[in-house]
């Protein structure tokens, strides 16, 4: 059973000018551009009726609107039930009038875990890509991939109420030299489009290496794949010009090779004008806090990482609305 939100009062009415300026604006234009109601038709079955009764469940447009305000706002749990406490611009926003009760914590807990049981991190993506597509603000210009670690904490030794020493190590999260440096934790593989724009992701641990999932993020892919020089591959580029796909792969030297040739060089320069964009999304997401991982295990960093891909969609495309659509090609 849902809860009904109540409707809006002459108090609601009274205070709908009191806030930030740039905060409200910022959410209307989330509230007039976001197809909310299709994203929650995707995840619809995660809330069946119950003709028994039991406790009612939050409206699934008001939990998604929560979910992405602790994206693109950098909160915690706590934080956003505070904040929906606190600041009527967000009570709007999420639906809720002066006289609701306001979703705690343990909703936000419960709600994750519902998303992550029934697997709907690829569900809820997929219907954010589909959408953007449908508005043109997803390029078929060509694939860029890139992976990224995102580090987890190494955990420390702790007693617990009976007394005996455990380790808060994350079982999950694997070892992996980046620059030479021992890295601990997971990796982000992330798809692009030629405008920064992420069109399809695998979450994985980070010992593998970087090249193991880009002919599954590319897969799909009709005009071109940019990428840097660990998917250096000469059977991967045999493979993309048998499909008549460009090869925008950057060229590394091979054994026996002093230097790279001339056309060689050439190719990379052109090529990372392109695969610049690929950046785009990881730099907005240290900015919006998201330098680690936040929970234990695979499958909970995954959604989180889902999550974070979504906002960021969303903000990446309010910036690319009323652009040109080409983008900038490679030679």
């Amino acid at each position: 059973m849902q809860r009904d939100n109540a409707q809006p009062t002459f108090t609601d009415a009274s205070v709908a000018d009191l806030g930030g300026p740039r905060t409200a604006a910022f959410l209307q234009r989330c509230q007039d551009l976001i197809d909310w109601q299709a994203m929650a038709r995707s995840i619809a079955h995660l809330f069946p009726p119950h003709p028994q009764g039991g406790r009612p469940f939050w409206p699934a447009v008001t939990m998604l609107k929560c979910v992405m305000l602790q994206k693109w706002f950098n909160l915690s749990d706590p934080q956003l039930e505070e904040q929906l406490r606190d600041r009527i611009s967000f009570r709007r926003f999420v639906g809720l009038s002066l006289d609701d009760a306001t979703p705690d914590e343990t909703t936000m807990v419960n709600f994750r875990k519902r998303l992550r049981e029934h697997g709907c991190a690829s569900t809820l993506f997929d219907t954010v890509v589909a959408a953007l597509r449908a508005k043109g603000l997803v390029l078929k210009e060509g694939t860029i991939v890139d992976a990224t670690i995102i580090d987890a904490p190494m955990g420390q030794k702790r007693k617990d109420d009976a007394g005996l020493e455990r380790h808060t190590h994350d079982s999950c999260a694997t070892y992996s030299k980046n620059h030479g440096t021992l890295r601990h934790g997971y990796k982000a593989h992330i798809a692009t489009d030629t405008r920064g724009m992420i069109v399809d992701w695998v979450f994985d641990t980070a010992a593998p290496h970087d090249c193991n999932h880009i002919d599954q993020l590319t897969e799909a892919e009709r005009t071109a794949v940019y990428a840097d020089s660990a998917y250096s591959d000469k059977q991967r580029r045999e493979q993309l010009a048998a499909r008549g796909v460009l090869d925008r792969i950057v060229y590394k030297r091979v054994r026996g090779q002093e230097e790279l040739t001339a056309r060689q060089k050439a190719h990379n320069t052109a090529c990372s004008k392109v695969r610049a964009f690929v950046e785009h999304p990881r730099a907005w997401m240290v900015k919006m806090g998201y330098t680690a991982a936040r929970y234990r295990g695979l499958a909970r960093n995954a959604l989180d990482f889902a999550l974070m891909a979504i906002a960021y969609d969303f903000k990446r495309s309010f910036a690319l609305l009323g652009r040109p659509l080409t983008p900038a090609r490679s030679g």
